[in-house]
């Protein structure tokens, strides 16, 4: 039996603050989430996730400190997932059934180096 790893899903995508979407738009994309989600946990390979804010700072390597998240290439991460997984093929296997790309997101999918106390 393989020791399953840890791999994070970094989601991302391009913001549009003049777009706001309707009340039924809202709750499919609710609905939507909550199945991708859904599906892995049952599956008992989900870690963690977390959906990120649009309110931050930046910290730069000389301390300055700037106002605002970071886009870069028109993008931003809209949140990340934790899953277990035997393999990066397979949390890739996982990521391809992400709701952010019906949106024109996409996913990296990174392995996760334990940090050693």
């Amino acid at each position: 039996m393989k020791v399953e790893k840890k791999f994070m899903m970094l989601f991302r995508y391009t913001p549009n603050p003049d777009y706001k979407p309707t009340l039924q738009e809202m709750e499919q994309m609710r609905q939507d989430w909550g199945g991708f989600i859904g599906n892995i946990a049952m599956k008992e390979k989900l870690d963690s996730t977390y959906q990120l804010g649009f309110e931050g700072k930046q910290i730069a390597a000389n301390s300055s400190v700037l106002d605002g998240i970071l886009i870069s290439d028109n993008k931003t991460i809209s949140g990340n997932m934790i899953v277990n997984a035997n393999s990066l093929e397979e949390a890739v296997e996982m990521a391809k059934d992400s709701p952010i790309l019906k949106m024109g997101g996409s996913v990296e999918v990174r392995n996760i180096i334990p940090m050693d106390n």
